[in-house]
């Protein structure tokens, strides 16, 4: 398996600043998606470091409308008991992602569901996987689904970014993006319909990714402190390592 990193992961939004201390990323098509509206640290800043940094992303999103503040902070570093208590009391929440590859010949076969097809999103498609994509965005407000409907429609015409949807029956179920790199297939946004859990169509959807790009190393980013990584370390997945981040919301 090739050498994998966090900074094999997608990620939305231009390079706004790159210095040696930080890279800024803002995403001026999506103001209000913390995933590509952040700041990136290169090394462990100090207390005193970090509200100076956090101090001129505050000034760049109020400027531009936005209300958060996100950092990410150096791969397989946790940031210190101090700091942490810094990020609490400043009304940060802070956790941690876990990055996760595996070669697709190690992914289990397991059972088929025959009520299950998985397809690549096609004309023919297209309007069922924006509805299906709506239903779920919605729950984070009709800007932020409006918003992801236009991103939708872009990433379609864009060859790196392959857009795939489950179908139970004759109803959509399911879908995922695979976020194609030179070496890797990264599977991003997984979504399995709430009516239609809990019957292998998450498995499939992974396997289809398996099974389209055989030569390359699949790679996906987990929550370190919700279910699903559990399912992954079951499917096989390699463990790479965990990146610590913190958000505020601004009220």
């Amino acid at each position: 398996m090739n050498t994998i990193t966090f900074k094999d992961i997608y990620t939305p939004g231009r390079v706004k600043e790159d210095n040696t201390q930080f890279i800024h990323i803002h995403d001026p098509e999506m103001l209000i998606r913390y995933d590509s509206n952040f700041i990136k640290f290169k090394q462990m800043p100090s207390v005193v470091e970090f509200m100076d940094v956090e101090n001129h992303l505050r000034n760049f999103h109020q400027r531009n409308g936005q209300k958060h503040l996100k950092f990410y902070f150096p791969a397989n570093e946790k940031p210190p008991g101090s700091f942490l208590d810094y990020l609490n009391q400043s009304d940060y929440e802070t956790g941690f992602l876990e990055l996760y590859a595996i070669k697709p010949a190690d992914f289990p076969a397991g059972e088929r569901n025959a009520e299950i097809s998985i397809k690549f999103v096609s004309e023919n498609t297209f309007a069922q996987f924006l509805e299906l994509q709506y239903g779920q965005e919605k729950g984070y407000g009709e800007e932020f689904a409006e918003q992801k409907l236009e991103e939708h429609k872009r990433n379609y015409s864009r060859k790196h970014i392959q857009q795939v949807i489950a179908f139970y029956g004759n109803q959509p179920a399911g879908s995922v993006d695979i976020i194609l790199n030179e070496n890797t297939a990264e599977i991003d946004s997984l979504y399995v319909h709430e009516d239609f859990r809990k019957k292998g169509i998450g498995a499939q959807l992974q396997k289809f990714v398996m099974d389209s790009f055989p030569d390359s190393t699949v790679i996906l980013v987990a929550d370190g402190e919700d279910t699903p990584r559990e399912m992954y370390q079951k499917q096989n997945y390699t463990y790479i390592g965990f990146q610590y981040e913190t958000l505020k919301v601004v009220k």
